[in-house]
Protein backbone atom coordinates (compact mmCIF):
# COMPACT_ATOMS: atom_id res chain seq x y z
CA UNK A 1 0.00 0.00 0.00
CA UNK A 2 1.33 3.45 -0.92
CA UNK A 3 0.92 5.78 2.04
CA UNK A 4 1.39 9.52 2.21
CA UNK A 5 3.82 10.98 4.73
CA UNK A 6 0.85 11.99 6.87
CA UNK A 7 -0.68 8.49 6.78
CA UNK A 8 2.64 6.89 7.63
CA UNK A 9 3.27 9.30 10.52
CA UNK A 10 0.06 8.03 12.19
CA UNK A 11 0.94 4.35 11.74
CA UNK A 12 2.05 2.37 14.85
CA UNK A 13 5.10 1.09 12.99
CA UNK A 14 6.24 4.63 12.26
CA UNK A 15 5.99 5.41 15.98
CA UNK A 16 8.02 2.28 16.78
CA UNK A 17 10.73 3.22 14.26
CA UNK A 18 10.88 6.73 15.71
CA UNK A 19 11.81 5.15 19.05
CA UNK A 20 14.92 3.55 17.53
CA UNK A 21 18.25 5.18 16.66
CA UNK A 22 19.61 4.99 13.13
CA UNK A 23 22.05 2.23 14.15
CA UNK A 24 21.83 0.14 17.32
CA UNK A 25 24.97 -1.44 18.78
CA UNK A 26 24.35 -3.62 21.82
CA UNK A 27 26.93 -5.61 23.78
CA UNK A 28 25.67 -9.20 23.99
CA UNK A 29 28.65 -11.04 25.47
CA UNK A 30 32.02 -10.72 27.16
CA UNK A 31 35.44 -11.40 25.63
CA UNK A 32 38.94 -9.98 26.02
CA UNK A 33 40.01 -6.98 23.92
CA UNK A 34 41.34 -7.77 20.43
CA UNK A 35 43.50 -5.04 18.90
CA UNK A 36 43.35 -4.53 15.15
CA UNK A 37 46.03 -6.46 13.25
CA UNK A 38 48.91 -4.80 11.45
CA UNK A 39 48.43 -4.47 7.71
CA UNK A 40 48.38 -2.13 4.76
CA UNK A 41 44.58 -1.68 4.83
CA UNK A 42 42.27 -0.48 7.65
CA UNK A 43 40.59 -3.90 7.95
CA UNK A 44 43.60 -6.11 7.13
CA UNK A 45 43.26 -9.42 8.98
CA UNK A 46 39.51 -9.00 9.59
CA UNK A 47 37.28 -11.87 8.39
CA UNK A 48 33.55 -11.63 7.64
CA UNK A 49 30.95 -14.27 6.76
CA UNK A 50 28.35 -12.57 4.56
CA UNK A 51 24.95 -14.28 4.88
CA UNK A 52 22.97 -11.65 3.00
CA UNK A 53 21.25 -11.33 -0.36
CA UNK A 54 20.17 -8.80 -3.00
CA UNK A 55 21.58 -5.29 -2.17
CA UNK A 56 21.49 -3.89 1.39
CA UNK A 57 23.31 -6.68 3.26
CA UNK A 58 25.70 -7.50 0.39
CA UNK A 59 26.74 -3.83 0.25
CA UNK A 60 27.84 -4.14 3.88
CA UNK A 61 30.15 -7.02 2.90
CA UNK A 62 31.39 -5.26 -0.24
CA UNK A 63 32.29 -2.15 1.76
CA UNK A 64 34.19 -4.23 4.32
CA UNK A 65 36.09 -5.92 1.47
CA UNK A 66 36.91 -2.53 -0.07
CA UNK A 67 38.75 -1.62 3.13
CA UNK A 68 40.78 -4.83 3.32
CA UNK A 69 38.60 -7.42 5.08
CA UNK A 70 38.49 -11.02 3.85
CA UNK A 71 34.77 -11.49 3.11
CA UNK A 72 33.12 -14.77 2.15
CA UNK A 73 29.65 -14.68 0.60
CA UNK A 74 27.68 -17.67 1.90
CA UNK A 75 24.69 -18.44 -0.32
CA UNK A 76 22.27 -21.32 -0.80
CA UNK A 77 22.16 -23.29 -4.05
CA UNK A 78 18.34 -23.37 -3.90
CA UNK A 79 17.93 -19.58 -3.57
CA UNK A 80 17.32 -17.36 -6.63
CA UNK A 81 19.71 -14.54 -7.45
CA UNK A 82 20.24 -11.85 -10.07
CA UNK A 83 23.59 -12.08 -11.88
CA UNK A 84 24.10 -8.32 -12.17
CA UNK A 85 23.56 -7.79 -8.43
CA UNK A 86 26.01 -10.55 -7.53
CA UNK A 87 28.59 -8.95 -9.84
CA UNK A 88 27.96 -5.53 -8.28
CA UNK A 89 27.78 -6.45 -4.60
CA UNK A 90 30.08 -9.49 -4.69
CA UNK A 91 33.11 -7.60 -5.93
CA UNK A 92 36.12 -8.41 -3.73
CA UNK A 93 34.51 -11.37 -1.95
CA UNK A 94 35.10 -15.08 -1.82
CA UNK A 95 32.00 -17.21 -2.37
CA UNK A 96 30.61 -20.54 -1.22
CA UNK A 97 27.28 -22.35 -0.95
CA UNK A 98 25.98 -23.91 2.26
CA UNK A 99 22.47 -25.25 2.73
CA UNK A 100 21.37 -24.39 6.27
CA UNK A 101 18.63 -27.02 6.09
CA UNK A 102 21.41 -29.63 6.25
CA UNK A 103 23.03 -30.34 9.61
CA UNK A 104 26.43 -31.17 8.11
CA UNK A 105 26.50 -27.84 6.28
CA UNK A 106 25.30 -25.99 9.38
CA UNK A 107 28.24 -27.63 11.17
CA UNK A 108 30.56 -26.30 8.45
CA UNK A 109 29.22 -22.79 8.96
CA UNK A 110 29.69 -23.03 12.71
CA UNK A 111 33.30 -24.02 12.06
CA UNK A 112 33.85 -21.05 9.76
CA UNK A 113 32.29 -18.76 12.37
CA UNK A 114 35.03 -19.59 14.88
CA UNK A 115 37.52 -17.71 12.70
CA UNK A 116 35.22 -14.78 11.80
CA UNK A 117 35.13 -11.26 13.19
CA UNK A 118 31.92 -10.05 11.53
CA UNK A 119 28.71 -11.98 10.81
CA UNK A 120 26.27 -9.93 8.68
CA UNK A 121 22.89 -11.54 7.99
CA UNK A 122 19.85 -10.18 6.17
CA UNK A 123 17.30 -12.97 6.05
CA UNK A 124 13.71 -12.42 7.14
CA UNK A 125 13.30 -11.89 10.92
CA UNK A 126 13.68 -15.12 12.90
CA UNK A 127 14.74 -17.21 9.90
CA UNK A 128 18.42 -17.72 10.56
CA UNK A 129 17.92 -17.82 14.34
CA UNK A 130 15.65 -20.80 13.73
CA UNK A 131 18.59 -22.58 12.10
CA UNK A 132 20.79 -22.13 15.18
CA UNK A 133 22.55 -18.89 14.23
CA UNK A 134 21.00 -16.27 16.51
CA UNK A 135 23.23 -13.46 17.80
CA UNK A 136 23.61 -15.17 21.18
CA UNK A 137 24.48 -18.55 19.60
CA UNK A 138 27.06 -16.97 17.30
CA UNK A 139 28.58 -15.03 20.22
CA UNK A 140 28.89 -18.31 22.12
CA UNK A 141 30.70 -19.91 19.17
CA UNK A 142 32.92 -16.88 18.57
CA UNK A 143 33.25 -14.52 21.56
CA UNK A 144 34.09 -11.06 20.26
CA UNK A 145 31.95 -11.33 17.11
CA UNK A 146 30.24 -8.32 15.52
CA UNK A 147 26.84 -9.72 14.51
CA UNK A 148 25.13 -7.41 12.00
CA UNK A 149 21.39 -7.81 11.38
CA UNK A 150 19.62 -5.94 8.57
CA UNK A 151 15.82 -6.12 8.15
CA UNK A 152 13.02 -4.18 6.50
CA UNK A 153 10.94 -2.60 9.26
CA UNK A 154 12.97 -2.60 12.47
CA UNK A 155 13.02 -4.79 15.57
CA UNK A 156 10.14 -2.95 17.31
CA UNK A 157 6.49 -2.45 16.47
CA UNK A 158 3.71 -4.51 14.86
CA UNK A 159 5.73 -5.00 11.66
CA UNK A 160 8.89 -6.26 13.37
CA UNK A 161 8.44 -9.72 11.83
CA UNK A 162 7.42 -8.46 8.39
CA UNK A 163 9.77 -9.10 5.48
CA UNK A 164 10.32 -6.51 2.75
CA UNK A 165 12.71 -4.72 0.46
CA UNK A 166 13.61 -1.19 -0.65
CA UNK A 167 10.71 -0.43 -3.02
CA UNK A 168 8.12 -1.65 -0.51
CA UNK A 169 9.60 0.48 2.27
CA UNK A 170 9.63 3.50 -0.06
CA UNK A 171 5.90 2.89 -0.60
CA UNK A 172 4.88 2.43 3.01
CA UNK A 173 6.89 5.33 4.46
CA UNK A 174 5.56 8.04 2.11
CA UNK A 175 8.72 8.41 0.00
CA UNK A 176 7.03 7.17 -3.18
CA UNK A 177 3.98 9.39 -2.64
CA UNK A 178 6.21 12.42 -2.10
CA UNK A 179 8.19 11.65 -5.26
CA UNK A 180 5.13 10.90 -7.42
CA UNK A 181 3.73 14.44 -7.34
CA UNK A 182 0.93 14.83 -9.90
CA UNK A 183 1.67 11.53 -11.67
CA UNK A 184 -1.14 8.97 -11.66
CA UNK A 185 1.28 6.06 -11.45
CA UNK A 186 3.46 5.72 -8.32
CA UNK A 187 7.04 6.81 -8.98
CA UNK A 188 9.79 5.25 -6.89
CA UNK A 189 13.11 7.00 -6.40
CA UNK A 190 15.56 6.61 -9.31
CA UNK A 191 17.86 4.32 -7.30
CA UNK A 192 17.54 1.79 -4.47
CA UNK A 193 18.72 4.46 -2.05
CA UNK A 194 17.55 2.73 1.13
CA UNK A 195 19.37 -0.48 0.19
CA UNK A 196 22.70 1.10 -0.62
CA UNK A 197 22.77 3.56 2.27
CA UNK A 198 21.71 0.88 4.77
CA UNK A 199 24.55 -1.30 3.48
CA UNK A 200 27.10 1.47 3.98
CA UNK A 201 25.72 2.16 7.47
CA UNK A 202 25.85 -1.55 8.33
CA UNK A 203 29.55 -1.65 7.44
CA UNK A 204 30.09 1.47 9.57
CA UNK A 205 28.28 -0.21 12.47
CA UNK A 206 30.44 -3.32 12.10
CA UNK A 207 33.63 -1.23 12.12
CA UNK A 208 32.42 0.62 15.22
CA UNK A 209 31.74 -2.71 16.96
CA UNK A 210 35.30 -3.87 16.14
CA UNK A 211 36.69 -0.59 17.49
CA UNK A 212 34.78 -1.18 20.74
CA UNK A 213 36.11 -4.75 20.85
CA UNK A 214 39.65 -3.50 20.38
CA UNK A 215 39.35 -1.19 23.37
CA UNK A 216 36.90 -2.92 25.70
CA UNK A 217 36.42 -6.48 24.37
CA UNK A 218 33.01 -8.08 24.01
CA UNK A 219 30.59 -9.34 21.37
CA UNK A 220 28.23 -6.82 19.84
CA UNK A 221 24.91 -6.94 17.98
CA UNK A 222 24.52 -4.25 15.29
CA UNK A 223 20.93 -3.70 14.12
CA UNK A 224 19.61 -1.62 11.23
CA UNK A 225 16.53 -1.53 9.04
CA UNK A 226 15.42 0.05 5.79
CA UNK A 227 12.66 1.89 7.69
CA UNK A 228 15.17 3.43 10.11
CA UNK A 229 17.26 4.60 7.15
CA UNK A 230 14.13 6.02 5.47
CA UNK A 231 13.25 8.04 8.59
CA UNK A 232 16.80 9.41 8.81
CA UNK A 233 16.87 10.42 5.12
CA UNK A 234 13.48 12.14 5.41
CA UNK A 235 14.70 14.10 8.45
CA UNK A 236 17.53 15.52 6.34
CA UNK A 237 15.00 17.35 4.17
CA UNK A 238 14.81 17.71 0.40
CA UNK A 239 16.38 20.02 -2.12
CA UNK A 240 14.03 22.59 -3.60
CA UNK A 241 12.09 21.32 -6.59
CA UNK A 242 12.85 24.46 -8.59
CA UNK A 243 16.66 24.60 -8.41
CA UNK A 244 16.84 23.11 -11.93
CA UNK A 245 19.72 21.50 -13.77
CA UNK A 246 19.65 18.16 -11.94
CA UNK A 247 20.11 15.17 -14.26
CA UNK A 248 21.15 11.57 -13.72
CA UNK A 249 24.83 11.55 -14.75
CA UNK A 250 26.08 9.43 -17.63
CA UNK A 251 29.04 7.15 -16.99
CA UNK A 252 31.52 9.34 -18.88
CA UNK A 253 30.80 12.26 -16.55
CA UNK A 254 31.82 10.30 -13.43
CA UNK A 255 34.83 8.40 -14.75
CA UNK A 256 36.97 9.95 -12.03
CA UNK A 257 34.84 8.09 -9.47
CA UNK A 258 35.23 4.67 -11.09
CA UNK A 259 37.80 1.89 -11.30
CA UNK A 260 38.28 -1.42 -13.12
CA UNK A 261 38.78 -4.84 -11.53
CA UNK A 262 39.64 -8.27 -12.88
CA UNK A 263 37.07 -10.73 -11.52
CA UNK A 264 35.79 -14.27 -12.22
CA UNK A 265 33.11 -12.52 -14.30
CA UNK A 266 35.80 -10.79 -16.39
CA UNK A 267 36.91 -7.18 -16.20
CA UNK A 268 34.27 -4.96 -14.62
CA UNK A 269 34.08 -1.16 -14.66
CA UNK A 270 32.49 0.02 -11.44
CA UNK A 271 32.19 2.79 -8.88
CA UNK A 272 35.25 2.98 -6.63
CA UNK A 273 34.83 2.92 -2.83
CA UNK A 274 32.77 5.94 -1.82
CA UNK A 275 34.96 6.62 1.21
CA UNK A 276 38.77 6.50 1.39
CA UNK A 277 40.41 5.60 4.70
CA UNK A 278 44.05 6.22 5.62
Amino acid sequence: MMRSNEEWAKHPQAHAVDSLPLIEIERIGDSPPEPFKEGDRPLSGVCALDLTRVIAGPMCGRTLAEHGADVMRVGGQHLPFIDSLVIDTGNGKLSTHLGLRNENERKTLRGLTRDADIFPQGYRPGSISGRGFSPEEIAAIRPGIAYVSVCACGRAGPWSEKRGYDSLVQCCTGMVDEHTGDEETPQKLPAQMLDYITGYLAAFGAMTALARRAEHGGSNLVRLSLCQTAHWIKQLGRLSQDIGGITIPILESVNDLTMQSETPFGRIHHIAPIVGLS
